[in-house]
């Protein structure tokens, strides 16, 4: 908790430089964070680490090793312009032994085939909603790949929720999300099963969000960003937790 409350204050302090490509650099950290919270699911975290990989500890403790980096590398790297790259790749270093971790639990062949469907279907569903969102209000373009991320990890987020309860079994630990996906009458679709009412929920909410966050991207990029890449995080951090642990566990 001091940790994080020191990287606060110094992220505050120094205000490195923001853009589309310091936020974009954070999705690793995001992976990560699942990553670590699947490994204390299966109860895999050495036991001096267990106590940072639950929920909720595992967001500030994602987001404190994050914010270390992104200070580290703002205050090291010359050039700004390589600030973004480093993080990202800083972040991916941790992120390959986190999942290797995981997946050396065991790997079941059903969960991971679903897994790959997940993220197959996924991605033309996003650019799809994407293109669309375009057409209807151009000016979202001024969020980039950062509009672009909310909407594919929401997308990712609501596709593999339908699978995991209806193809899979698993549960949903959101009192609403459950009402969505136990909705009676629904009738069921390839892949998606009778949940498909849930990936057009979040597709609709992820869309409005990201609609509303143009004016604020406009007028305060630098803080319009980071709370847009905060949006893509809630949709790609538990989509990112469902396909590992289904690929681990199911």
């Amino acid at each position: 908790m001091l940790v994080s409350g020191v990287v606060a204050v110094s992220i505050r302090r120094r205000r490195p430089a923001v853009a589309a490509a310091h936020v974009l650099a954070l999705t690793p950290w995001v992976v990560l964070g699942s990553a670590l919270h699947v490994l204390y699911v299966v109860e895999a975290l050495p036991a001096p680490l267990a106590p940072f990989g639950g929920s909720p500890t595992v967001y500030l403790t994602t987001g404190t090793l994050a914010g270390g980096a992104w200070l580290a590398a703002d205050s090291v790297v010359a050039d700004g312009e390589r600030v973004p790259v480093v993080v990202a790749a800083t972040g991916a270093l941790l992120v390959v032994p986190a999942v290797a971790a995981a997946v050396a639990t065991g790997v079941s062949g059903a969960g991971a085939s679903w897994s790959a469907a997940a993220v197959l279907a996924s991605a033309p569903i996003a650019a799809i909603v994407w293109r669309t969102l375009g057409r209807i209000e151009p000016r979202i373009a001024v969020t980039g790949g950062v509009g672009a991320l909310a909407v594919y990890g929401h997308a990712l987020d609501g596709v593999s929720t339908a699978i995991g309860v209806t193809q899979l079994g698993f549960g949903e630990r959101s009192p609403l999300s459950r009402v969505i996906l136990d909705l009676g009458g629904v009738p069921s679709v390839p892949v998606l099963g009778t949940g498909w009412p849930f990936l057009l929920v979040k597709l609709a909410v992820a869309s409005a969000v990201v609609s509303l966050f143009v004016p604020y991207v406009r007028e305060e990029p630098a803080e319009g960003l980071l709370l847009l890449g905060f949006v893509a995080a809630v949709g790609l951090g538990p989509a990112a937790h469902n396909l590992l642990l289904f690929t681990v566990t199911a």
